[in-house]
This record gives C-alpha cells, structure tokens and sequence, in this order.
C-alpha cells in the first residue's frame, strides 16, 4: 500500500492494486471531492498521516476519521461513528461486522459542496467525542478491535472477503487480534491476517 503521503496517494494512488500509478486507480475518479474534504480536515486542526494506503486524520494519537476512495463514491469514515448525531440517517455502515465505524459517501463532487456544510459539522462532532473521551458501547456480542474494523473499513475487497466468511471463522480473526494487549501489537495481527482472509480460512487453518 502507498503510505508515502497524502500527495503520493492523490497523484499516484492508494497502492493496493496493479492500478497504482495508473489513471484507472479509484483514487483518480474523486480527485477534487478528496482535495477538498482534505482541505476541510486540515483546517479542523487534526493531525494528518497515511495509514492502510488511505489519508488518516487523528487528534492526540486517536484516530479520528480517514478519507477513503471506491469506485462507486469516496467517503469520510469515521471511527466512532456509530456514537455520532445521525437523525437524517446519512451515515453507513461498511459491512454487517462494523461495529464502530461509520461512512458519509459522496458520488460526485457537486453532491460534495451540496453537503459540505453537513461534512464539516459531522467532522465537528467527532473531534468534539475524540475529546470528551467517549467510547462507543460494542454491545453484548463479542466486539470486534478497531484496528481490525479500520483495516476492513479500508479496503472494500478486504471487507467483502470478511464477510463472506462462516460466523466462527470470522469470530478466530476478532478474538486473535483483540488478544494483544497493546494497539501497536493489535494494527500488526490486523495486517497479518489478510492472506487467511483472502483465502476464505479461519486465523487457526492451515
């Protein structure tokens, strides 16, 4: 994955196909709608990295909300967007597993600047949790880690092979990564296990 930079992911791509640094690459469809939600992120004050081949933007080392680019729309996702204010019901989840996260899409950049106002407000919103240190309630089942849930949330092609995977199956990916105690340790089970993923096993199959 290109995790150079937001201007290496914008001019070349996120990296996770053989349409990186090609004109195909998603990326390139929404190139003025990600430019812009950029520009918003980046005046609201949060910090900006890559992760997962996306543009992530965090508050104090807390993810907060990542720019993510579909052949079908690009989105602000947000990861504890579950626990934010959505009376009009604009936000998505990525999947039936996603637990935390949460998708404001757009399918053009005139669908953008129609719903600006309504980005920067649920932008406002999460940093306002991020800062209050509210957690999202995962409920009675087994919750799955977030950095499972980010890396899913990321790659749609990741996602859907998730989920297409028996409920136990899926159950031996959440309970391996959520084993570790530290986040970096976690984000590192994450990644490793996307080959059993892909490969439609479970973390404990050969």
């Amino acid at each position: 994955m290109n995790n150079t930079s937001v201007e290496s992911y914008l001019a070349e791509g996120c990296g996770r196909c053989k349409l990186f640094q090609t004109p195909e690459c998603k990326v390139h469809l929404w190139t003025d709608g990600l430019i812009e939600l950029r520009k918003i992120l980046l005046e609201s004050g949060l910090d900006e990295d890559m992760k997962w081949g996306s543009p992530c933007y965090s508050l104090n080392g807390q993810n907060v909300v990542m720019l993510t680019s579909f052949r079908e729309h690009f989105a602000l996702g947000f990861f504890k967007g579950a626990a934010l204010p959505d009376a009009g019901g604009e936000l998505a989840s990525p999947g039936p597993n996603s637990r935390f996260l949460r998708r404001l899409s757009f399918t053009s950049f005139d669908d953008l600047m129609a719903r600006r106002q309504r980005a920067v407000d649920f932008i406002k919103q999460a940093i306002k949790l991020e800062r209050a240190g509210i957690e999202v309630d995962p409920g009675e089942t087994e919750p799955m880690p977030i950095e499972l849930e980010q890396r899913l949330a990321a790659d749609a092609d990741l996602q859907a092979a998730f989920d297409s995977l028996t409920p136990g199956r899926q159950r031996s990916f959440i309970l391996y990564v959520s084993g570790a105690k530290q986040s970096a340790t976690r984000e590192s089970r994450a990644e490793r296990c996307e080959p059993k993923i892909y490969a439609g096993k479970g973390y404990n199959e050969r």
